[in-house]
């Protein structure tokens, strides 16, 4: 009878275990339609990786980020109103280019590679985390714009949630940082 409970509660648990894994969301396209959660501006007129964050018992629509950093901002601060059930980033290793992150070359970012401290600014202008499904993709990527390689867990704090100071032209207007459009 004992052999017999212990398979049970083993059955039990890898049961557990199936459901929680269906419960990711798979990552949705990014198409004309995706705008910033934050900047509410279309996403495919910015360059740079972007993100998608799924929220618990909204499954139709993620929310979708400009950049990476932002999402790992979201991700960290306190006030979300639903749980996060899936982050998603561009795969910058399988991107056609940097002005083009591509549409559906997402990864997971808790199984992603980032390059930290790059020279080259996100799509809003903001320093950026750079994601890479491969530590290969990653590598090279720091060879030519510079940086640090680390995954999710390693990212302080102080590097998606420390404000970032543009600078502002005559107008009031923001100033693109060097290079911004042609990474």
């Amino acid at each position: 009878m004992r052999p017999a409970f212990v398979l049970l509660a083993a059955l039990a648990l890898a049961a557990c275990k199936e459901e929680t894994a269906a419960t990711i969301p798979e990552p949705v396209p990014m198409t004309a339609e995706a705008v910033g959660h934050y900047c509410q501006m279309d996403l495919l007129e910015h360059p740079g990786p972007k993100a998608q964050v799924h929220l618990e018992g909204m499954p139709a629509m993620p929310l979708f980020f400009s950049q990476v950093r932002d999402a790992i901002a979201y991700q960290r601060m306190p006030e979300q109103s639903h749980a996060i059930t899936a982050i998603y980033v561009s795969d910058m290793a399988r991107a056609p280019s940097w002005a083009e992150p591509g549409a559906e070359n997402w990864v997971r970012a808790d199984l992603a590679v980032f390059v930290v401290g790059a020279e080259v600014p996100g799509g809003m202008g903001a320093p950026e985390l750079v994601p890479f499904s491969t530590r290969e993709g990653a590598t090279a990527f720091v060879a030519r714009h510079g940086g640090e390689i680390m995954e999710l867990a390693q990212i302080a704090d102080e590097l998606v949630l420390a404000p970032v100071e543009f600078a502002l032209d005559g107008n009031g207007d923001f100033i693109a940082p060097e290079g911004a459009a042609d990474h």
